[in-house]
């Protein structure tokens, strides 16, 4: 594989850190600094915040505000909660998203963007 380093795993492929799931708590998938994301397990940090009663939202800013003061790296997640509610969150300057819900389609790719649109219309 072009430039990767011989041996290297990355965070996509450790439990905790590109992905993690719980029933009972909710599910998170995270992109950035791999190398960081794998230093504080990024994604379950999220979901052990979920369990002490934060919503996603506050989960995911709480979780990625540690990484960058503690290892200085930047990421983003898209986490959901098992009602249903969602969030993506991010500390780079951009990150593309998109999640759909109740026929809606909902995206956008810089910080305080939230576009929606009927996932029926043709564009």
């Amino acid at each position: 594989m072009l430039n990767k380093m011989e041996g290297r795993v990355g965070d996509t492929a450790c439990i905790g850190c590109g992905g993690y799931a719980d029933n009972r708590v909710g599910a998170v998938s995270s992109t950035g600094h791999g190398e960081a994301i794998m230093k504080v397990t990024l994604a379950r940090l999220i979901l052990f915040h979920m369990e002490q009663g934060r919503s996603a939202e506050a989960a995911a800013d709480e979780a990625l505000a540690y990484m960058k003061e503690r290892v200085g790296g930047l990421g983003g997640v898209v986490v959901v909660d098992p009602q249903g509610e969602w969030s993506a969150r991010f500390s780079s300057l951009q990150m593309a998203w998109a999640a759909a819900q109740q026929q809606t389609l909902h995206y956008g790719l810089y910080a305080g963007e939230h576009f929606t649109q009927n996932i029926d219309d043709p564009y």
